[in-house]
């Protein structure tokens, strides 16, 4: 034992305790000197949580959405847990062509362009069996009131109109290819040839139907996805306004660069980017919008159940959480201050806000169309 501790180890234990030691401290005091730099080590028992922010987030995606969705949530719960597919939405400010190019060469096509001839041609084989039905059943004499009703509204019903700019395009890869994008790199002009997102938050852009000379608001645009879709369609700038706001300084700043590496100087220099809690903007701004776009801040379902990072069920954001659907419901009822009313959008006169979250909680998943003056309940 005396040959393993060493020489000034050995001497202390054959001696036992000094004047300067107390009872037992002889071999305690040797080796503790040795190991003081691990008095304080950090004990993972105390500071990791016992259960994971994912599995909280799980449990409570299994307890909750299993209700709503049914024999529909085990496949739901899958595509959660899988990796993410991105879409390339094209940059329109950037070489387009040569950028297109290549997309079309991986394989990648444009799924915005494809949902809208696959519904042209819904319209056009339902008008087509819609008259062969009326010709098999004589003429408009010969039937009833009801019949000849739904010929004539069938018959005079306009083509169809999807208001969706052609400028929006967005490549995505088959169903069931797991290819990834490559990262994309700057024309000759330093601007980025696509920006790589979630192809479903170009759906809320598609529907608020940007018309020319709108003044467009993103209420809570930061890292800046779908800001850079609105200005694709190029209605946003000639003759109308985008103003584009969130509440984090941070995620402004996210958003500064991503305009920074997509859009020209002289464009850049057009949208109004602020920083300011979405409840408050009718107060520190005071201006009014055709169209209003809100992806509030929700659950974001999929980063929850698969990143512990900055994840909204961990416990120290319990009370955050808890309060998701009332901060949801301040935002759009501030929203409809925002709408102009005496503008008509649409066949009923209405003025448009788009709320879109990315989350499947049914009370938080939807999007409303509702006319300024009206009262939310």
């Amino acid at each position: 034992m005396a040959a393993l501790l060493g020489g000034a180890a050995a001497a202390l234990l054959r001696r036992g305790p000094g004047p300067g030691l107390g009872p037992g401290l002889g071999l305690g005091a040797v080796l503790g000197a040795g190991q003081r730099r691990h008095r304080h080590k950090e004990k993972w028992a105390t500071t990791a949580p016992r259960i994971p922010s994912t599995r909280l987030a799980l449990h409570h995606f299994d307890t909750s959405y299993s209700l709503h969705l049914g024999e529909l949530w085990p496949s739901v719960r899958a595509g959660l847990l899988c990796e993410q597919k991105y879409g390339a939405l094209l940059n329109n400010f950037s070489a387009v062509d040569h950028v297109t190019q290549e997309l079309e060469l991986l394989n990648a096509t444009d799924f915005v362009s494809e949902a809208l001839q696959k519904a042209q041609q819904s319209q056009r084989g339902a008008a087509a069996r819609e008259a062969v039905r009326g010709s098999q059943e004589g003429s408009v004499q010969g039937r009833t009131v009801i019949q000849a009703e739904t010929m004539t509204q069938a018959e005079t019903s306009p083509p169809f109109r999807a208001s969706i700019s052609p400028k929006i395009k967005c490549y995505t890869f088959p169903r069931g290819d797991i290819t990834r994008f490559c990262p994309a790199r700057p024309d000759i002009l330093g601007l980025l040839g696509y920006y790589l997102m979630d192809a479903a938050s170009l759906l809320p852009v598609l529907a608020l139907d940007v018309q020319q000379d709108d003044l467009v608001l993103d209420l809570c645009a930061a890292p800046g996805g779908k800001t850079l879709a609105l200005l694709q369609t190029g209605l946003c700038v000639s003759g109308g306004h985008l103003a584009a706001n969130d509440v984090s300084i941070s995620r402004t700043k996210r958003l500064h660069q991503i305009l920074h590496k997509y859009v020209p100087r002289e464009i850049r220099e057009t949208v109004s980017v602020t920083s300011h809690d979405g409840r408050d903007w009718q107060d520190v701004d005071g201006g009014t919008f055709h169209k209003v776009l809100v992806d509030v801040p929700c659950t974001t379902d999929r980063h929850s159940a698969m990143e512990e990072d900055n994840n909204i069920f961990h416990k120290r954001r319990t009370k955050e959480r808890q309060m998701l659907p009332m901060l949801q419901l301040q935002l759009l009822m501030h929203r409809g201050k925002n709408l102009v009313a005496d503008v008509i959008l649409d066949a009923d006169g209405d003025a448009i806000e788009g709320r879109v979250t990315c989350s499947l909680n049914c009370w938080t998943a939807f999007a409303i169309f509702f006319r300024p003056s009206s009262k939310v309940f």
